[in-house]
């Protein structure tokens, strides 16, 4: 079973200013996050996947549409969890050398990451993944996560409304502007190569 103590913020509420709010990460970590780990543990409980890792249970619940419950609320609380440690207003770490073999410099991978962002229609993810040796951006609608497709999720923008609408209304290409130009943990993103 999960806690909300399992997936614990790096940093102070505050910490993401004047970017994301603490406003925001009071809702979004302390209530949509918990509720899906609420959600997911309740979904579990008393069957075969209360005994599986995160990454096991959202690999296994992808398989079979009569667990689509179970996997989306596995997929929220790892997306989430993910997204989160995505984000550090002063990474220590810049743009990782790795990722100049798919996409050349810095600001083609920002432009490319904001064209795939901006492209989302609704509620999703846009991911830096790993594919069979190469490096992706990559939309997922809704709970959908890499994880379900034999990919390696490197870093993670949130496009739900709950990620951005009480710092930014309805200006959500301010919101992937900021992420891309201040909030990208480079340290965190360098980890997962």
């Amino acid at each position: 079973m999960f806690d909300l103590k399992n997936f614990p913020l790096n940093y102070d509420k505050d910490a993401l200013e004047p970017y994301i709010s603490k406003n925001t990460l009071d809702f979004h970590y302390d209530k949509h996050l918990a509720t899906y780990i609420t959600n997911l543990n309740n979904l579990i409980k008393d069957s075969k996947f209360s005994e599986f890792s995160l990454k096991k249970i959202i690999i296994e619940s992808s398989q079979k549409n009569e667990n689509a419950s179970i996997f989306n609320n596995a997929s929220q609380v790892f997306n989430h969890d993910f997204f989160f440690k995505s984000l550090s207003l002063n990474s220590s770490v810049d743009f990782p050398n790795q990722l100049l073999v798919s996409f050349n410099s810095k600001q083609h991978f920002i432009d490319e990451f904001k064209k795939v962002a901006n492209s989302l229609f609704g509620s999703g993810w846009v991911w830096l993944v790993k594919e069979a040796g190469d490096y992706k951006i990559v939309k997922t609608s809704n709970a959908d996560n890499p994880i379900a497709h034999n990919q390696t999720p490197l870093l993670t923008l949130d496009l739900w409304e709950h990620s951005y609408y009480l710092d930014y209304q309805n200006r959500r290409a301010d919101y992937i502007d900021a992420f891309l130009n201040h909030l990208i943990n480079w340290e965190f993103v360098q980890s997962n190569l």
